[in-house]
């Protein structure tokens, strides 16, 4: 695209998905720095449609269109649920595994 009024920063992890998921319990600071994190994959620009789309779902709710992208997504998700450590519901973590069962190593 050329117009940024198409994008939206959004939250891999919706903050309310990192709420239920733990943060609820974290101090404002920590709440601040998972909110800004810029480091491990946790903020992207997306397209608007696609974060309407997604809303605060997690992988047991939404993946990318994109095929070729969703190794790509899940593997992110993992690492920013690991380093704030989030947990994960069921139906959650099962998409999770069947979606890795279905990448190619690094893809």
């Amino acid at each position: 695209t050329t117009s940024p009024h198409d994008l939206d920063i959004d939250h891999l992890v919706a903050l309310k998905e990192a709420n239920v998921s733990g943060g609820w319990q974290w101090a404002a600071t920590r709440k601040r720095a998972f909110a800004q994190d810029l480091t491990d994959g946790e903020l992207w620009a997306v397209f608007t449609s696609t974060n309407e789309s997604k809303g605060d779902r997690d992988p047991g709710e939404w993946l990318p269109r994109q095929a070729s992208f969703r190794c790509q997504y899940v593997r992110h998700w993992i690492a920013v649920k690991r380093k704030w450590g989030l947990t994960m519901d069921r139906v959650e973590a099962d998409a999770l595994r069947l979606q890795l069962h279905h990448c190619h190593p690094g893809g």
